[in-house]
C-alpha cells in the first residue's frame, strides 16, 4: 500500500499553521479532542442529522434563522463557557438535548473555526480518537495518493496536547498500514506519534489544560470518553459547510 501513499503525512500543531498551506489536492482530518471533533462525532452517533460549524455565537444564531423550529439545536462554547440559551458543547451532555433527525448547529473557539479554515481541501473530515480508526480506513480506501493534514485546533494559536496526542494515534494507525517508505511522514508526524507512544490517552487528557479544567468543573467523565480509542464507527465529512457521515 505505501507506493499509493506517495506524499507526506503531515501533522500542523495549529489551525493558524493552516495559514502556510496549500489546501486543495489535500485531505484534511481536523482534530479538536476536548471537546469540538468528539461531541460533533457522538452527535451523530446519537442520530444527528448533520452538524453545521459556525464561526461564533452571531453566525450560529444566524444560521438558525435558516431552520424551522425544532429542527435544530443549538450548541457551542466560547473560551470554554457554553454560550447563553445554548446546549453545553462537551460530547455526552449534547446527546441529552434529543438530537436524533435533528441539525446540531455548533460554535466552538477552535474547532469549527479550523473546520471552516480547512473547507478548501478536497476532503475535509472530522477526527478525534473515538473515531481514529474508521477515519484512517476511510483515507486509506478512499484517498490513496493524496497528501494528508491532520490538522490540531489548537488553542488560539497554541498547540493543545490533546490534539497532538490525538494526531499521534493517527499517525501510528497510518504507519501500521504504511510502511518501507520512510518519506511518508513528516517530522511533526514523527514527533506526534512519539507523544501517543509516551502514555495511555486517559492520562495524558486529563494533565492537558483543558482536561484539568474540566476535572475543576466535574467533568472528568466528559474527558474520559473523548480518550477512548477508535470505538465509533463515525466519518463525518464536510460538505458545502456541512458535516455529514
Amino acid at each position: 500500500m505505501s507506493e499509493h501513499f506517495k506524499h507526506k503525512v503531515h501533522v500542523l500543531f495549529s489551525k493558524e499553521d493552516l495559514d502556510h498551506q496549500r489546501l486543495e489536492g489535500k485531505v484534511a482530518v481536523v482534530l479538536d479532542v476536548l471537546f469540538a471533533t468528539s461531541t460533533i462525532i457522538n452527535a451523530f452517533a446519537a442520530g444527528a442529522k448533520e452538524v453545521i460549524p459556525t464561526l461564533d455565537e452571531a453566525g450560529a444564531h444566524a444560521e438558525a434563522q435558516k431552520h424551522p423550529e425544532g429542527s435544530y439545536v443549538l450548541a457551542g462554547e466560547l473560551y470554554a463557557v457554553t454560550l447563553p440559551g445554548f446546549a453545553p458543547p462537551t460530547p455526552l451532555a449534547l446527546t441529552e438535548h434529543g438530537l436524533a433527525g435533528r441539525k446540531v448547529i455548533y460554535s466552538t473557539t477552535n474547532g469549527t473555526v479550523a473546520l471552516k479554515q480547512s473547507a478548501r481541501a478536497d476532503h475535509v473530515y472530522a477526527g478525534a480518537l473515538i473515531n481514529a480508526k474508521a477515519v484512517v480506513r476511510q483515507l486509506l480506501d478512499k484517498h490513496a495518493g493524496k497528501t494528508v493534514l491532520i490538522v490540531c485546533s489548537g488553542s488560539m494559536g497554541s498547540p493543545n496536547l490533546e490534539d497532538m496526542y490525538g494526531a499521534g494515534y493517527f499517525v501510528e494507525l497510518l504507519s501500521a498500514e504504511l510502511t518501507g517508505d520512510s518519506d511518508t511522514f513528516s517530522d511533526a508526524s514523527l514527533a506526534a506519534r512519539a507523544l501517543f507512544r509516551s502514555e495511555p490517552s486517559e492520562q495524558a487528557l486529563l494533565k492537558s489544560r483543558v482536561g484539568r479544567m474540566m476535572i475543576e468543573r466535574g467533568l472528568e467523565h466528559e474527558v474520559q470518553f473523548a480518550a477512548q480509542l477508535g470505538v465509533l464507527d463515525v466519518v463525518p465529512e464536510l460538505i458545502d459547510g456541512r458535516l455529514k457521515v
